[in-house]
């Protein structure tokens, strides 16, 4: 029995490493598409059209990418877009999961709570008590 527990335990801790690598990742690799695209797109606001055409401008990375723009877009633009699709639809589900309420269960309330249910369950029944007793 505490064999199960500790594996359930170990299990719940692996997931969390796992959570939090996924999201560093996650961050990591929206950073690093951020950060190609500023950089390119400063350059490329700061040349003319020829200058962008220029074969000796493709020797860089930036350069490549300016001239060859379907393959920038397949590269960075588009996995950035899907990675914030992805974010989102992450957040809906958790933010849905997270508000969704579980009855509460008897063993949960406090003492004070369970004493103001009663309060509140005595005056319903008298309540109820009286409209009975007008319709008689």
């Amino acid at each position: 029995m505490e064999n199960n527990d500790k594996k359930g335990a170990f299990s719940l801790q692996t997931k969390k490493i796992m959570y939090y690598c996924l999201i560093a990742l996650d961050v990591a690799i929206t950073l690093f598409l951020l950060v190609v695209s500023i950089i390119m797109l400063i350059k490329t606001l700061k040349m003319s059209t020829p200058e962008i055409l220029d074969v000796s401008n493709q020797k860089t990375f930036i350069g490549y990418l300016q001239n060859h723009t379907t393959f920038y877009f397949c590269v960075f633009v588009l996995p950035l877009f899907l990675i914030l699709a992805a974010n989102i639809i992450g957040l809906v589900i958790y933010v849905r999961k997270s508000t969704k309420s579980e009855p509460v269960t008897m063993n949960q309330l406090t003492d004070e709570q369970k004493n103001e249910l009663r309060r509140q369950l005595m005056e319903e029944l008298a309540k109820q008590q009286k409209d009975e007793d007008k319709k008689e």
